[in-house]
């Protein structure tokens, strides 16, 4: 059994090859004893991190609706309630609605009462990600998220004209992804190409149309028109903090998806798929970024989407320390795992975005006439 990587740069080639070179039950049991462990010693600590997180983010959401009464701290209140926005969608929300708080009894903070603030509803949005993206993460056929219908994003996906149009249909998501992820489980694609009836969604319309309405009254008439005359410029910071939350959730999901040498799987490669295998397809499906502590607690420490995908029911605090171990168990198990600056992480999704967009042959010819880069070593570097 075989997998196959999404890119035809061979400088970002980061597979591992034939699963017949591992003892795939051997690496699943390591990694089953890492989980176990973790969940055992769960407890007080990360309790107060997550509190801590939560009150943190209330702190400058108050801080940014405040401040938008006074005119020249205009761009304090904007930056104050997109870190606010930012910390609800990914550090909170995220990882609440992944069951990692449960355990803790907090109805506030429990995955099944969450709602977050953008215009996807929790429960539309558990189905689609928890649910489909984390189950067949990378299955071509079967895990929507792999161009969320909008994008071609690995060539298997049979180019046609349409996909001419991806750095701009990229772009656009981008700049409306809380849009796009609202939208993603109505599946308009397969609507448009007849394959599916708009009244097969009709189930997911009144909480959708609900949560789009909840949203878009709070932020652009409710709280513009508590400031009274400034209602203008209130208006214009919300929908700013919206679009600022809205590209870095974009690009910190697309750099732990979409980078180069981050591998696909065929939907027979799956079948009668055992535990050990479903961990190496989590594992050579995404990619890591390298930064700060505060830079991965911004991104809700999806930065260490490799462990997310291994562990999605885990609290992501974890995530720093398990991926001390995971990387080394990768190492004795001979298999690459994929990790690197936002940068380059980014430039990689980008190029692939672009080189998609053309005829395969034309993208490949395109590939070999940039300069090699010396990805390898900096994905595989500790």
């Amino acid at each position: 059994m075989t997998t196959h990587t999404t890119s035809t740069d061979t400088t970002h080639q980061v597979s591992a090859g034939s699963t017949g070179e591992i003892d795939l039950d051997a690496f699943g049991a390591e990694l089953d004893a890492i989980r176990q462990r973790v969940i055992a010693d769960l407890g007080e600590e990360d309790a107060a991190y997550i509190r801590t997180v939560v009150k943190t983010q209330r702190g400058f959401e108050v801080a940014g609706r405040a401040l938008f009464y006074l005119p020249p701290a205009w761009p304090l209140a904007v930056a104050a309630l997109s870190v606010s926005k930012i910390l609800d969608n990914m550090e909170i929300g995220h990882n609440v609605m992944h069951g990692q708080y449960d355990w803790m009894g907090d109805p506030g903070l429990n995955s099944r009462m969450y709602e977050w603030d953008t215009m996807c509803p929790s429960e539309q949005w558990k189905f689609s990600h928890n649910y489909i993206h984390h189950t067949y993460t990378n299955i071509l056929g079967k895990d929507r998220d792999i161009g969320y219908g909008i994008l071609r994003m690995d060539e298997d996906q049979e180019w046609r004209p349409y996909y001419l149009g991806n750095p701009l249909y990229a772009t656009l998501l981008m700049l409306g992804f809380e849009w796009g992820v609202a939208l993603h489980d109505l599946e308009f694609d397969r609507i448009m190409a007849g394959e599916k009836t708009w009244a097969e969604t009709k189930h997911l319309h009144r909480g959708l149309l609900r949560k789009i309405r909840n949203q878009t009254l709070k932020d652009y008439l409710l709280f513009p028109a508590l400031t009274g005359p400034l209602f203008p410029a209130t208006l214009a910071g919300n929908a700013l903090a919206n679009l600022i939350r809205n590209i870095w959730t974009f690009n910190i999901i697309f750099c732990g998806h979409f980078p180069a040498g981050v591998s696909t799987f065929s939907q027979e490669e799956c079948e009668d798929e055992s535990r050990g295998h479903w961990y190496y397809r989590q594992l050579l499906g995404s990619a890591n970024i390298t930064g700060s502590k505060l830079f991965h607690v911004m991104t809700g420490n999806l930065s260490h989407q490799i462990e997310h995908h291994l562990f999605p029911d885990i609290p992501a605090r974890r995530y720093p320390e398990i991926a001390v171990e995971v990387r080394e168990i990768c190492e004795r198990y001979g298999i690459a795992y994929n990790s690197g600056p936002l940068g380059r992480q980014l430039g990689s999704v980008a190029r692939k975005i672009c080189r998609l967009a053309v005829p395969d042959r034309l993208g490949r010819l395109a590939a070999r006439s940039r300069p090699s880069e010396d990805v390898v070593g900096s994905s595989l570097a500790a």
